[in-house]
């Protein structure tokens, strides 16, 4: 999956230019180096970009903070049941809670999915962003109220309304940056969301650990510090283009959608190239599609399949039970630091969003696997996985295209959460051969069906879904297209 991750390669090149007497992909020979405007990377549209990668970040957070301070919520939890009580939590009772509290962003995530197209199509992708945006600061707020409140359930409310805003903010994210970003670099730029949710990841790890914030004292301190990026985006967003697609093929507004372009781009050549790239495109797009015709029309259905297999390969292999449970499962194998291990896997797994771009001992090997598998994760399926169905669906299915990607994702977030402590007392460690069989399922269909997606238009690659008939054929990369 990793050689089928659109424009990141093309990213570095349009950073660096082509050098002196060099040929372009094109095969156009270049005496200079590119100057800023003609690679396209513009003050605004980096704004843009950062602005609304700060939602991920925020997500990111929220998935890996939570996972070394485990026992001393674990303690808050018992506290409180004792307080009320007057004796212990049952053990049984405090795993099923605790896996509640893991897994109900996830599934709050799930309902969120659900409103992704009603506020898309009608507030537009920026917008739709920063109104989502409110569903964080509550959620955060409520869990840093948890403590005070001495009420685990209002730390569980929190997580599930700031799931709701998982749900929303990580399919409109990939909307709005693949509606402001040029064709080249749209991979690359939406791979960036990944990255800021990964490094979110890793911020979380590094917050929640003992020596930092993760103690008795301070952890709901710690949960409610996703509000400074929150903050940060209400700050910016608001003064960045709204997307030019949005404006032009959603509302017809195509004078505002070339004002925002010229913006975005500062190249009037590149602003006229992408308009009429758009009305080729409008031609070919419905003015609306609603979910019914979205499962039933024909063009949508082998995208349909794809996604489906994508995400929940992704999901179902296993990557986010390493992410939720790490510090258990290196301390059931009796490392004494089994929190700065956990640092390890957000550290690997953030190096590896980026790259996307013989132990004495046998326990040792575990560590080696986990961060194998995380760098293999993150090099394809992780990020790509978010944003596929953007680039495989047209511009009226796509919204809804993001709910489902959304919901698949969250629903295996979920189910993971909910169900991989009890599977693993169950099956033990015979769990992860379920994990390999759905990895190797994801992998042998997106092989032979996938089309490739790098340096293409959106109305390229949906063309090749709009026939009734598609025919296989292999192309130079090896990966399957269809006519």
């Amino acid at each position: 999956l990793g050689s089928n991750s659109p424009g990141r390669c093309d990213f570095i090149a349009a950073l660096r230019g082509p050098r002196d007497g060099g040929v372009s992909p094109g095969g156009e020979i270049h005496s200079r180096p590119m100057t800023f405007k003609e690679n396209q990377l513009t003050v605004p549209l980096l704004t843009s970009i950062a602005a609304a990668v700060l939602g991920s970040l925020q997500i990111g957070y929220h998935t890996g903070n939570i996972n070394a301070p485990a026992r001393v919520i674990e303690e808050f939890f018992n506290s409180t049941w004792r307080s009320r009580h007057n004796q212990s939590i049952p053990e049984h009772s405090l795993t099923f809670l605790w896996s509640l509290s893991v897994s109900i962003k996830d599934f709050g995530a799930l309902l969120g999915s659900l409103g992704v197209k009603g506020l898309a199509d009608t507030f537009g992708r920026r917008n739709a962003i920063l109104i989502v945006n409110a569903l964080s600061v509550v959620g955060a707020s409520l869990m840093f109220m948890s403590k005070a409140t001495a009420s685990f359930e209002v730390l569980i409310v929190g997580r599930l309304i700031f799931g709701l805003f998982c749900g929303l903010v990580m399919s409109l994210n990939p909307l709005y940056i693949q509606g402001v970003s040029p064709t080249n670099l749209r991979g690359a730029f939406a791979t960036l969301n990944q990255v800021s949710f990964a490094s979110g990841i890793l911020l979380g790890m590094v917050v929640g650990l003992e020596t930092v914030l993760g103690t008795e004292k301070y952890w709901s301190l710690m949960l409610s510090l996703s509000l400074i990026p929150a903050t940060l985006q209400y700050l910016s967003l608001p003064f960045c283009p709204k997307s030019p697609r949005f404006l032009f093929i959603n509302r017809g507004k195509e004078k505002e959608a070339e004002a925002a372009l010229r913006k975005l781009r500062g190249n009037p050549e590149m602003v006229m190239k992408e308009m009429e790239e758009m009305r080729e495109e409008a031609a070919h797009s419905e003015t609306g599609v609603t979910v019914r015709e979205f499962l039933k029309k024909q063009r949508y259905r082998q995208p349909i399949i794809l996604v489906l297999i994508i995400n929940l390969g992704s999901q179902l292999s296993g990557f986010n039970a390493i992410i939720n449970y790490s510090t258990k499962m290196f301390a059931q194998s009796n490392f004494d630091e089994a929190k700065y291990l956990t640092l390890g896997v957000g550290a690997v797994n953030v190096a590896f969003t980026i790259v996307a771009t013989i132990v004495p001992e046998i326990r040792n090997m575990q560590v080696l696997v986990v961060f194998f598998l995380i760098s293999a994760y993150e090099v394809g399926p992780g990020p790509i996985s978010w944003f596929i169905a953007a680039e495989l669906f047209d511009q009226s299915a796509r919204p809804i295209a993001m709910a489902f990607t959304s919901m698949l994702n969250w629903g295996g977030k979920f189910l993971l959460a909910l169900l991989f402590p009890p599977l693993l007392k169950i099956c033990g460690a015979y769990v992860y051969l379920l994990f390999m069989c759905m990895a190797l399922l994801a992998f042998t269909y997106t092989m032979f069906r996938l089309p490739e997606t790098k340096g293409r238009t959106f109305d390229d690659i949906a063309a090749e879904f709009r026939g009734a008939e598609r025919i296989p054929l292999h192309d130079k990369t090896t990966f399957n297209t269809f006519t």
